[in-house]
């Protein structure tokens, strides 16, 4: 399996730009700093999905996101999260995504995604194990959490002090 260095991005605060992986850089409509995180929200020009919210979770290592899709490309999720590195800035935050991903369905299920990926990253260089082994730490705690909240990803995050809401 070729797998890809791990994603980076950048939120800038300052420019009110996100920098994706690919070096795109985006206009962000909206960015709220709270002590627990970020959130962004942006128009996308992706073909699947015409807008973006997220909060980045520095403390639990997830980003969790909304993606409004098209009515034509709509997905059987609520919530996605990433697992990775999120770093706070004082002008600019940065993620490295660490390859877990989790689609929440709320109140019926909690899918982990990708645990190939991680394994092959770290095979390949990209994760040091100790990078690895916090991914998957990440990504049991937050299952773990959603799960005992009635797969509401919400309602984990405001159980452990940080209520997040959405556009």
């Amino acid at each position: 399996m070729h797998v890809h260095p791990p994603k980076k991005e950048a939120f800038d605060l300052s420019d009110l730009t996100n920098t994706d992986p690919k070096g795109f850089v985006r206009p962000v409509e909206h960015f709220r700093v709270e002590p627990w995180g970020l959130y962004m929200a942006r128009h996308s020009d992706h073909p699947h999905f015409h807008y973006l919210e997220s909060w980045l979770l520095p403390e639990l290592g997830v980003r969790a996101s909304i993606f409004h899709y098209h009515p034509y490309h709509a997905r059987d999720q609520d919530r996605y999260v990433d697992i990775g590195e999120f770093t706070a800035g004082e002008r600019v935050w940065r993620s490295v995504d660490h390859y877990l991903d989790l689609v929440v369905r709320t109140g019926r299920d909690t899918e982990l995604l990708d645990v190939d990926e991680l394994l092959a990253a770290h095979a390949s260089g990209h994760l040091d194990a100790a990078t690895a082994e916090q991914a998957v730490v990440s990504a049991t705690r937050a299952v773990d959490g959603i799960a005992a909240h009635g797969h509401d990803l919400d309602s984990w995050l405001a159980s452990v002090g940080m209520p997040v809401d959405w556009r």
